[in-house]
């Protein structure tokens, strides 16, 4: 007797063809005309994705989203609208569908990168850069980490059907060194942990150097690594050739990826590289990682936080193998489960915590309990 879940079709094993999950439902809010035309024709290239709204200002889409709440699972918004703009939007949107996910579609200049930034900080989950209405239809890079990033973040989870991890045991060495890693959803779950670190740290702070590689362009890291300095704890953008200081974060910039370095005296030093893109990233945190582990003899901890695809995997597997120690931001404090799921399955971490335990645990590594 047939399966009733399955539908009858010629070219499928047994005549039968399963029935398809429903698409991810995406809504455009730009005042462009052309861009709403443009990144709808990009969102429907894509057959598992069906735009299902179009809104011209922010107070159109809010009207839209309290009217139905669960219209969408994704909205691409734009910052820069009249009658509302994105940024005053933001907050009367996730009050109104908490569970929507809201990608800032942003320019790349210095004003774009402290509007997005901000939205970051509010709670929007991701951005994509903005070329202009001409140029976005031919821009294949554009189009490829849009369409990832709406199926990466309206992907459904899976976490109830996932099967146990294996955690490692506690590192045998204080690290000299703290890694870390994070992409989507990074901003904000970096705030956490930097003030997590500060207020449990005390007086004495940081007593290791820290390295942070998140993925973001150069107009950026600069003004992100300003605002996580704002925390308590030390933060700018790593300079090459430059002393790695204990207490500090030294930021990849955007574009260069930053690699650690013992000079003939024997300090550590970041170095600034331009080599290519790893994992479709630059700054990529593998290479930070293969030259930290180097460096330090494997002494570091890495703490991988939330964020798309699986960049930092291959270089945490040389810093187990080295004797370093992992933690991994879990499921359902991460904005997307990529990178830190990707180690956490691969069996490679101490633990797999949420952000808010992540600094306590980080701290007991770093002070040797």
């Amino acid at each position: 007797m047939p399966n009733p879940t399955l539908s009858l079709a010629n070219g499928y094993p047994g005549g039968h063809r399963p029935i398809l999950a429903p698409p991810l439902r995406v809504m455009i809010c730009d005042d462009s005309a052309v861009m709403r035309s443009v990144l709808a024709r990009v969102l429907g290239s894509d057959p598992g994705i069906e735009v299902v709204a179009r809104a011209t200002n922010g107070q159109e889409i809010v009207d839209l989203i309290r009217r139905q709440s669960g219209l969408a699972d994704v909205l691409v918004l734009d910052i820069e609208m009249p009658v509302m703009d994105g940024l005053s939007a933001l907050p009367l949107l996730l009050d109104a569908a908490p569970k929507l996910r809201i990608i800032i579609a942003s320019t790349l200049t210095t004003r774009g990168a402290s509007t997005t930034l901000e939205a970051l900080r509010l709670g929007a989950h991701d951005y994509v850069p903005k070329p202009s209405a001409i140029c976005v239809a031919g821009d294949t890079s554009f189009q490829r980490e849009l369409l990832e990033k709406v199926r990466a973040l309206g992907r459904r989870s899976a976490s109830a059907a996932s099967k146990p991890m294996t955690l490692r045991p506690a590192m045998r060495y204080r690290p000299h060194l703290l890694a870390i890693g994070s992409s989507t959803g990074g901003p904000h779950a970096l705030g956490l942990l930097l003030q997590g670190l500060n207020h449990q740290l005390g007086p004495g702070g940081l007593t290791i150097p820290a390295v942070l590689t998140q993925h973001m362009p150069p107009a950026f890291t600069s003004l992100l690594a300003e605002q996580l300095g704002r925390l308590g704890i030390p933060c700018a953008e790593a300079q090459d050739g430059a002393p790695l200081c204990a207490g500090r974060v030294h930021v990849a910039p955007g574009g260069r990826h930053l690699l650690i370095q013992r000079s003939p005296t024997g300090e550590l030093i970041t170095r600034l590289d331009d080599g290519p893109a790893e994992n479709f990233c630059r700054p990529s945190v593998d290479p930070m990682l293969r030259s930290a582990v180097q460096a330090c003899d494997g002494r570091v901890l890495m703490l991988m936080l939330t964020g798309m695809g699986s960049d930092g995997l291959s270089g945490t597997k040389a810093l187990i193998e080295a004797g370093g120690a992992a933690l991994a931001q879990d499921e359902a404090t991460s904005v997307v489960w990529g990178m830190p799921g990707a180690i956490a399955r691969a069996g490679l971490c101490q633990a797999v915590l949420p952000i808010s335990d992540m600094a306590k645990q980080a701290i007991r590594l770093m002070q040797g309990a």
